[in-house]
């Protein structure tokens, strides 16, 4: 069997794809010689003028880069566990944060993700991103509520991403129901 080169192997696969392109331009694209020409012409001046704009200019690598920079830096900077221990790993979902799907919602639930709210006493305005059944923080932050209203903690609480518009400090909150008001009519 003869051997034959890399080169040989491109010109031999040129001439073969050549045919069905000379039969498809000839079928499709005019019966006379000019307008095959023409057609042909159109096409290798479109495929050149794509591969030029594609792979030929340095703005399209910048934007390949640009791309695999921001991929690569969400899988580093992504959400981990928390190691505890050396194998053991935890996850904590507080400030209405779960990442489990929580449905169907319970009925003690008054309010709806999505729902544009007003703060009762602070008012600034917001949408609910996220509830939780009951007061969800860590150890260190439930001294929050003052003895007299212990009994709030154990009451719906949303997270609330605050409109920026307010003037509020803040962009997200996180709080009980009977501090909530609802804007009827309005949606996000």
């Amino acid at each position: 069997m003869p051997h034959i080169s890399a080169a040989a192997a491109l010109q031999l696969c040129a001439l073969l794809s050549a045919l069905p392109a000379q039969y498809f331009i000839s079928r499709w694209y005019g019966t006379n010689s000019a307008q095959r020409i023409q057609m042909t012409e159109r096409l290798v001046i479109a495929s050149w003028s794509s591969f030029t704009k594609s792979y030929l200019s340095l703005d399209a690598w910048a934007d390949r880069l640009k791309l695999w920079l921001l991929k690569t830096r969400n899988l580093y900077y992504g959400e981990k566990k928390t190691k505890i221990g050396d194998s053991e790993a935890e996850t904590h979902s507080y400030f209405a944060e779960s990442t489990e799907v929580r449905s169907p919602k319970p009925e003690h639930i008054q309010f709806s993700v999505g729902q544009v709210i007003v703060h009762k006493r602070l008012g600034y305005s917001g949408v609910i991103v996220g509830w939780d059944v009951k007061a969800k923080a860590p150890e260190r932050l439930q001294h929050k509520y003052p003895p007299a209203k212990q009994d709030v903690k154990d009451t719906p609480h949303y997270r609330i991403l605050i409109n920026k518009a307010n003037g509020f400090g803040k962009s997200t909150a996180y709080i009980p129901e009977e501090e909530i008001t609802i804007i009827v009519g309005l949606e996000v």
